[in-house]
């Protein structure tokens, strides 16, 4: 028992117990609030925060939608490297495998994704990049796209990716899911543009904006993962949106929330989490037609 108390001696108070207590609560709600909102605030080590929020919706007996959010970061002497893969994908409604689409869809591309930055991300030394981001998430693409075809045919699935490595990311996007830069002011702007019928006919001038919001075949793909022959995702790279969030989203929650709300959804939340149920509490008081899923993402430092 000597032996056990030299080993493990009594630790001494240095303060009142009530004083600890203070030191060491937890922050409330409130407080983190305010740190992430303060854009005027300096963090040591660049991060991705990030939160996610899903729902059947009020007029669907099963979900068809998908996602993923995966961030992680490597801090230390040889510097600081943000990392994150985020994942929408919907499976098209009255195909006969579309919940298995989109779920096959991403685990195939966060895979393949994976799987060719590991030695990258992840190996001492560092292996360089054998293929640009570009490159790989196309290639992501493709492969689900042929597991899909070939795992469950007759199925189909929209995608859209963001791959964020350091301060950019990289889209990957097929379909009418959506990606948007939400700023502090106010704008929410969307980044893709839809694979649709009534976006192409907007284009050719078929259609004016109010014509479009009406159109009787709005869920009408041109192009998704699991049709068709051959698969063209639209990729690109762009800088994160600092202050700022990236989101991804279905149509579910697109097609019936507005700009306006979506902004006061995000404002008005205390955390990221916070703010993905918020859109999906406000698609679902619109109806929730269709199946939401939503990823929100912030660079800070």
């Amino acid at each position: 028992m000597d032996i056990l108390r030299k080993l493990f001696p009594k630790p001494r108070r240095s303060t009142p117990a009530s004083a600890e207590a203070s030191v060491t609560a937890p922050l409330t709600d409130q407080q983190i609030s305010a740190i992430m909102k303060d854009t005027s605030s300096h963090f040591e080590m660049k991060q991705l925060v990030v939160g996610a929020g899903q729902s059947i919706g009020k007029q669907r007996e099963h979900n068809e939608d998908s996602l993923l959010a995966l961030t992680s970061t490597i801090s230390g002497n040889s510097g600081n490297v943000p990392f994150g893969l985020y994942i929408v994908a919907d499976g098209m409604g009255g195909h006969q495998y579309g919940e298995v689409a989109s779920n096959a869809a991403v685990r195939i591309m966060a895979g393949f994704i994976l799987r060719k930055l590991h030695a990258y991300l992840y190996s001492v030394p560092s292996q360089p990049m054998q293929e640009s981001l570009q490159e790989v998430i196309q290639s992501s693409v493709v492969e689900a796209h042929r597991f899909v075809q070939s795992e469950a045919p007759g199925g189909g699935t929209t995608v859209t990716a963001a791959l964020v490595l350091g301060e950019q990311i990289t889209l990957a996007h097929v379909g009418d899911s959506r990606a948007y830069s939400i700023y502090p002011d106010g704008r929410v702007e969307p980044i893709t543009r839809d694979h649709s019928l009534v976006k192409r006919l907007e284009e050719l001038g078929h259609l004016n904006r109010d014509e479009a919001a009406n159109f009787p075949h709005r869920n009408v793909l041109i192009r998704a993962v699991g049709q068709g022959d051959v698969i063209e995702p639209d990729v690109v790279t762009i800088p994160f949106p600092q202050p700022g969030y990236l989101m991804i989203c279905s149509d579910g929650l697109w097609g019936v929330v507005n700009d306006k709300d979506i902004y006061r959804a995000v404002a008005d939340a205390h955390s990221l989490p916070r703010a993905c149920q918020n859109l999906v509490e406000a698609a679902n008081a619109a109806g929730g037609p269709d199946n939401i899923s939503v990823v929100l993402v912030q660079l800070i430092g």
